[in-house]
């Protein structure tokens, strides 16, 4: 029996704990939220403790308190209606105070920040999509997504198949960076769409400039860039499940993602599935359009020592597209009805998820090691290797029971190896240059009985870059210098018969320069010019194509003799801040080109024994292009916004004096946005009407295509999403619906528009589960 001395011991000892616990739990935590790019606060933002339920907003300032508060670990979730989503992992022991930065989403013009390992300030142009933009639109292709961005269009082949169009140019012209990696299977033409799942990455930023020549490629000076974060030094398993349904195709798609950081090595994993059926227009089913995705990739990131840091990254990428079945005609009497008809050939009143041919199976893999060595503050090395398998087959409707044999099977082999030197001197003097190696291997399979649409070929590319920055007050000034040999040597057959093996090597050495100037001339305004002189060799698919192009359902045909494209681009481009409420951000450029490659459309139709097609060649002239991109938004009251989108370009033959094929009629969008007040449950509900202008192209004369131009149509849209949260997590539900009104309308830069309608109207469900 204790004694009332010891009971008084006891009841003191434990007020004093009490008192201790009590001193402890009235820790502070505040600081500030703002814009990554601008700098500018994110007024009204809300800050969330996940494992207390505690929240804040942030005041007009983007500034926000926390008080009250236990030492422990933490997880903070930041969410604003304009930025993405953001969870930090915090041990808090002390009063702290925080500067936090949310990435930007879409709609943002002209960013000037770099995502990936490295931040870093310049004065190019650059537009990002966010991690959660992403996942709201988890059906999307990686084109689809891009479109989201002012100036950025899509070249289709039907349905399945897209590429980006930026500025007027497209397919080869366009640099896309898989993690750090120039993707391979571009130099095999327009209808084979880039084979990446934007799903397995975190961040997808497109530069518009002509000064990107630390990336590489054969771009005239927009590179699309695929990027992963870094993993969060979180020790918890975290992810997140996402599904989408769309009633157009009834198609499903469900992606996983999972990561942590475990006290040895810090791992991220990503999987995909698509399944879809045929898309349907406005009036009948477009049969044999559906399409199966199942792509899967993961990053590994470890510290080996205090100054080397290395990631690997690895993807594997596989799909099965279906070809409009009407887009093959077996007679020419029949292709000529079929490019006037309403209706195409062989349209199925059912709807089916069956795919036969015409069809594309493609695999691409890609595997990449990066190593860092920070030495010190100031100097950063860096060694990256990486290679890619592509794997292409094409299926036709071919006689005698052949259609499973493929009539073109390629298959390409891609090493990569780049070495960086980054280092920082005294007052702001940047240094950035690179020596980069490129080594491609194109082999053709002979089961497919056909001659090769691509040769077999060989290319070997060595390049070195240097990039210099200057900043000083409010200014910025960048240059930059990058050279570029490339060896071709293709393997090709005759034409004419007998047939006999031919061999041609092609040296090309390309050089090429930028310069560009930022100035912010007030608080909220910033000036940048870009102007840069890019050579551009021709691609293998442009120098000897030879067939049969099945995904556009044409003929197409190279030239050996093209020469290197010269261009020269200049920007403008300006962000104003005018107000809290209303921010403008233009972009204007000219692009001349010289010796500009081009596929003209021949006005001829060739009988073939795989059918009947229109037929294509390769042409060189002299172009001209011109153009702007604007954004406007204007919060118009408190949670209504509206945002106003216009993008412009005219390309021009200089030569022949006529209009270029191929490339965008001037468009424009708007969207209301209005967000509704949070309730206990259900946080950032928002309400989106969007509507979409494309013009008619009327820069191009009636001989120059098999059809002129389509008419120019109108599409309206709707979203509702809304973020619920349950405990500590959250879920993600979002009901999307694009052509709202069923609209009946063909696309220009959709190559089987000769064809078939665009799809109708398309009904998203989404859910995603955050854990």
């Amino acid at each position: 029996m204790y004694s009332k001395i010891t009971w008084l011991v006891l009841i003191l000892g434990l007020s004093g704990s009490a008192t201790m616990i009590a001193q402890n739990c009235k820790l502070t935590l505040k600081g500030r939220i703002s814009d990554e790019s601008t700098g500018i606060p994110l007024q009204y933002a809300t800050i969330l403790i996940k494992e207390t339920q505690q929240g804040e907003v942030a005041d007009s300032l983007g500034l926000f308190v926390m008080k009250q508060l236990c030492p422990g670990r933490y997880h903070l979730s930041i969410s604003h209606l304009e930025g993405e989503n953001l969870t930090l992992y915090i041990q808090l022991n002390n009063d702290t105070t925080m500067d936090i930065t949310l990435h930007h989403h879409a709609e943002l013009l002209n960013e000037i920040s770099v995502h990936g390992t490295q931040q870093q300030t310049t004065t190019q142009a650059v537009n990002s999509i966010s991690r959660d933009e992403i996942a709201r639109n988890a059906n999307k292709s990686l084109t689809e997504l891009l479109e989201k961005i002012s100036g950025v269009q899509s070249l289709k082949s039907g349905t399945g198949i897209s590429k980006p169009v930026i500025h007027g140019l497209y397919g080869n012209r366009i640099t896309i960076l898989n993690n750090g990696m120039i993707q391979s299977g571009q130099q095999w033409g327009n209808d084979h769409a880039p084979e990446i799942d934007p799903l397995l990455s975190d961040h997808i930023s497109v530069v518009k400039g002509a000064a990107a020549l630390a990336f590489g490629g054969n771009g005239l000076g927009s590179v699309v860039m695929i990027e992963n974060n870094a993993i969060d030094a979180d020790p918890h398993l975290h992810g997140q499940a996402n599904y989408v349904y769309q009633t157009n195709g009834r198609g499903h798609t469900a992606n996983l993602k999972m990561q942590q950081a475990l006290p040895q090595l810090a791992w991220k994993l990503s999987g995909t599935l698509k399944y879809q059926g045929d898309q349907q227009a406005p009036d009948y089913f477009l049969t044999n359009t559906g399409k199966n995705e199942q792509n899967l990739g993961f990053q590994l990131d470890k510290k080996l020592s205090g100054v080397w840091n290395m990631r690997v990254h690895a993807s594997t990428f596989n799909t099965t597209i279906g070809v409009l079945r009407g887009a093959h005609i077996g007679n020419l009497t029949d292709l000529e009805d079929a490019i006037h008809r309403d209706r195409p050939f062989f349209t199925s009143d059912h709807f089916s998820y069956d795919l036969a041919s015409p069809s594309q199976e493609v695999h691409h893999h890609l595997i990449k090691l990066e190593n860092r060595w920070q030495v010190d503050k100031n100097t950063l090395w860096s060694l990256n290797i990486g290679s890619q398998v592509d794997d292409r087959k094409e299926y036709d409707v071919r006689r005698s029971g052949r259609s499973a044999t493929p009539a073109l099977h390629l298959r390409q082999y891609t090493q990569f190896i780049e070495g960086i030197y980054h280092h920082t001197y005294a007052r702001d003097l940047d240094l950035k240059s690179g020596l980069q190696f490129q080594f491609i291997n194109n082999t053709n399979f002979p089961e497919t009985g056909v001659l090769p649409l691509i040769p077999d070929y060989q290319s070997v590319k060595p390049s070195l870059y240097t990039i210099v920055q200057k900043a000083w007050g409010k200014n910025m000034l960048e240059g930059g210098l990058r050279i570029d040999y490339q060896q071709l040597l293709a393997v090709t057959i005759s034409k004419t018969v007998p047939r006999v093996v031919d061999r041609f090597t092609h040296h090309f050495l390309n050089a090429s320069g930028a310069l560009g100037y930022r100035q912010a001339i007030s608080t909220g305004l910033n000036l940048s010019a870009n102007a840069g002189v890019v050579y551009r060799s021709p691609e293998v698919n442009e120098l000897y194509s030879n067939g049969l192009h099945q995904g556009v359902s044409g003929l197409e045909e190279g030239n050996p003799d093209l020469q290197s494209e010269k261009s020269i681009k200049g920007i403008l481009s300006a962000e104003w801040n005018v107000s809290d409420r209303l921010q403008i951000q233009a972009l204007i450029y000219d692009h001349h080109i010289r010796d500009f490659i081009y596929l003209q459309p021949l006005k001829e139709f060739r009988l073939t024994i795989r059918g009947a097609f229109p037929v294509y060649e390769y042409r060189q002239t002299d172009a001209r292009l011109t153009g702007s991109d604007l954004l406007i938004s204007y919060e118009l009251k408190k949670r209504l916004k509206w945002i106003g989108k216009y993008a412009y370009v005219v390309g021009r033959d200089v030569v022949q004096r006529r209009g270029l094929v191929n490339i965008p009629s001037s468009n424009m969008q708007h969207s209301f946005n209005y967000s509704f007040k949070d309730a206990t449950n259900f946080k950032q509900t928002n309400l989106t009407l969007t509507f979409r202008y494309m013009g008619r192209q009327r820069n191009i004369t009636e001989d120059q295509d098999y059809l002129p131009p389509p008419d120019a149509y109108t599409m309206f849209g709707v979203e509702l999403g809304s973020n619920i949260q349950l405990g500590n997590h959250q879920v993600k539900c979002s009901v999307q619906i694009e052509n709202l009104l069923d609209t009946t309308y063909r696309d220009y830069l959709n190559r089987q528009r000769y064809f078939a309608d665009e799809p109708g109207r398309n009904i998203n469900f989404r859910i995603g589960y955050f854990f």
